[in-house]
């Protein structure tokens, strides 16, 4: 489940951007290219929109030293800048949006109706939160 894209805190109300469930269709669609890496393409259940998220395995390190955060509440939380959108027309339909993140090299793109991807900008900062339903 993605469960929300946030945009970095910055002392006010964080701003809900994005939340779905996505079911996990492929891991590794073009086979593993880094040890530590799981790409993963998913499907939106709510929205017609697809996934591609790369991932390592939790390493347990991080810590917020006994303080009760957003994050408690999620299995997987990464914080990344959104850079870029753009529009992809090659399907010969419906014009789709493609909105691309990275998380200190981990890579996310989702792909699908724009009405949907109205709230991100270029160069947001945001976090990532996913948990397993």
């Amino acid at each position: 489940m993605l469960s929300g894209c946030y945009p970095s805190w910055t002392g006010k109300m964080v701003e809900h951007l994005f939340e779905d469930i996505f079911i996990v269709t492929r891991l590794d669609p073009d086979g593993k290219k880094f040890d530590k890496v799981t790409r993963i393409e998913a499907k939106s259940e709510q929205f017609d929109i697809s996934l591609n998220l790369d991932g390592t395995p939790d390493t347990g390190y991080y810590t917020q030293a006994g303080r009760k955060t957003l994050a408690d509440k999620y299995d997987y939380v990464m914080h990344g800048k959104l850079y870029k959108i753009s529009e992809d027309s090659s399907s010969g339909a419906a014009t789709r949006v493609e909105i691309y993140a990275s998380f200190g090299g981990l890579l996310m793109m989702l792909k699908g109706d724009p009405s949907n991807a109205a709230s991100f900008e270029l160069d947001q900062r945001l976090f990532l939160l996913i948990r397993k339903v």
